[in-house]
């Protein structure tokens, strides 16, 4: 026999079940919604998130600094006022006097002091005075030296020249003083010389009716880059210019311009004092023949021009049967005497049986003129100065 099971009484949990078809399944249980804690004291707390790395701030654009404006070149530093000149120009210039050498000889003497900027000099001792003045291209000693405050020492060897308190002190290798030499400022004793009657005033300082092109300065005086109105042929002519000082500048760069004459041959116009005399100088027909003397004064000094012109002759199928024919007085000297030109100067035009005008030539330096006039000559030469007009040499001063 087998035992009675009694069936175990079902627990609450099948309760729930009572009453439903069977096999049907229990119905999922949706969750109850719990209450949702919120501290009011504390706001909700984002979701952890990693720091954000920052990213470097950019550095400001540096703007590149400005190219500093180029100094200006000091070999075209050109001064034409004497409130702007520097220390060096007191020192330049022209001394005279005598000095006793050994054995009781005495003798006049000559010397020129050229600056040459930062307070650097040459110079040359002349023999007998000054050009045109006692000397004509004698014996000479040339110099070099430096100034320190209000003295300058210029030297060859152990021969020295002290110059201070506008007086130069000669003193030998063996230390005796030979003599002083005192400044002097020569003047063309044909500055300001007067038109003939004849004559046709180019420039007065008024007016430039005479000129293309022309400019005058507020000082009343004729600026370069111009040329006459009228060609000329044969012709006496005066002029008179002033050349800037430029300390720096060398040879051909210093004060710079040029009287061309039929736009064919120049003569020079250049600041050459105190040197040799060549053929591109002052006074020369330029690159063709240097002046016989070189007489150019320092530079913001008043200079005279006298010039003598007859044209070169052509026959009657333009070939050239006479040459053209000059004669030039700088300040007063002779420095070209009756010269027969072979040919054009420089950079001039070709000549020709045409005539052409006067040229005063733009270089790029600030040269200027006045009292100019021309008197238009006949015949076909002009010599030399007629006899009743010799012009005597400049005084010293």
């Amino acid at each position: 026999m087998k035992p009675e099971v009694k069936a175990e009484p079902k627990k609450d949990a099948d309760k729930k079940d009572e009453g439903k078809p069977e096999g049907e399944p229990t119905p999922a249980k949706t969750p109850e919604p719990k209450a949702e804690m919120k501290s009011e004291a504390a706001p909700d707390k984002p979701a952890d998130k990693k720091p954000e790395e920052k990213k470097p701030e950019p550095k400001p654009e540096v703007n590149p600094l400005p190219k500093p404006a180029p100094k200006p070149d000091p070999r075209k530093m050109a001064i034409t006022e004497l409130s702007k000149v520097d220390g060096d120009f007191a020192f330049q210039g022209e001394y005279y006097g005598k000095i006793h050498l050994p054995g009781g000889i005495s003798e006049s003497a000559g010397l020129q002091i050229i600056a040459r900027g930062d307070g650097n000099f040459v110079g040359r001792q002349l023999r007998g005075g000054l050009p045109g003045n006692g000397w004509y291209n004698d014996q000479k000693i040339d110099l070099t030296g430096k100034r320190a405050g209000d003295v300058l020492i210029l030297t060859q060897g152990d021969y020295q020249v002290v110059v201070t308190n506008q007086k130069a002190t000669i003193v030998n290798s063996a230390g005796d003083t030979l003599g002083v030499l005192t400044k002097v400022q020569r003047r063309s004793e044909l500055l300001g010389l007067k038109p003939s009657s004849s004559a046709v005033v180019l420039f007065d300082g008024n007016s430039v009716e005479q000129f293309v092109n022309a400019k005058i300065n507020d000082k009343g005086e004729l600026q370069i880059g111009t040329e006459t109105k009228n060609p000329v042929q044969d012709f006496r002519m005066h002029l008179e210019f002033r050349l800037p000082y430029m300390p720096f500048a060398t040879g051909q760069g210093r004060a710079n311009s040029g009287l061309y004459i039929q736009g064919r041959y120049e003569v020079q116009i250049l600041d050459s004092f105190g040197l040799p005399g060549e053929f591109n100088e002052c006074g020369s027909l330029y690159r063709t023949k240097s002046p016989d003397i070189n007489m150019c004064f320092p530079p913001l000094s008043w200079q005279t021009y006298d010039v003598y012109f007859t044209a070169a002759r052509f026959d009657s199928e333009g070939n050239k049967i006479i040459p053209a024919r000059i004669t030039v007085q700088h300040n007063g000297i002779l420095v070209q005497d009756n010269y027969l030109i072979p040919n054009k100067t420089g950079a001039g035009k070709p000549e020709g049986p045409e005539p052409q005008t006067i040229k005063l030539q733009d270089h790029g330096n600030p040269v200027v003129f006045r009292n100019i006039w021309i008197e238009y000559l006949g015949g076909p030469v002009v010599s030399s100065t007629p006899e009743a007009e010799t012009l005597p040499t400049p005084a010293k001063k």
